[in-house]
């Protein structure tokens, strides 16, 4: 990931564990596109540090995960990642998609050389991208 499109703060979960938003700055052409009105949210629920944290392991596995699904779609543009939450015992990947049927068959195929992971998708209807404005806030405090 390019790092001066993306921004971190640190956020917390409603128990106060520390959660780490990242946020892509970068969206207008997608968000412009109304085209591009489904969420879809990747979850990765692990065995975390006392903080909420992955380990080194998942968390390097997480990366390589990340990588591979920015690649994907980075080639074929029928979704865009537009936030990572990290903390609380899981990773949250956030998308956003013009198709779930398409997107679905991109992630698994992106996900094939990887062990079985312990994910869950949840899809949305946002077509307004209400849920990356609240996400957006976050970098708004760092200001």
């Amino acid at each position: 990931m390019e790092n001066s499109n993306w921004w971190t703060a640190p956020a917390e979960s409603e128990d106060g564990r520390l959660i780490m938003v990242t946020g892509r700055k970068d969206v207008d052409k997608f968000r412009t596109n109304p085209k591009f009105n489904i969420r879809v949210e990747v979850t990765w629920k692990y065995e975390g540090r006392p903080d909420g944290m992955p380990d080194e392991e998942t968390s390097q596995l997480m990366e390589k995960v990340q990588e591979a699904l920015v690649e994907t779609f980075r080639k074929d543009p029928v979704a865009v990642l537009t936030g990572v939450f990290t903390g609380d015992d899981k990773r949250d990947w956030v998308f956003y998609t013009l198709s779930t049927h398409i997107f679905g068959r991109k992630l698994n195929e992106t996900l094939e050389p990887f062990p079985l992971l312990p994910l869950t998708v949840y899809c949305e209807n946002d077509p307004s991208w209400e849920a990356y404005d609240e996400m957006s806030e976050a970098e708004i405090k760092l200001d």
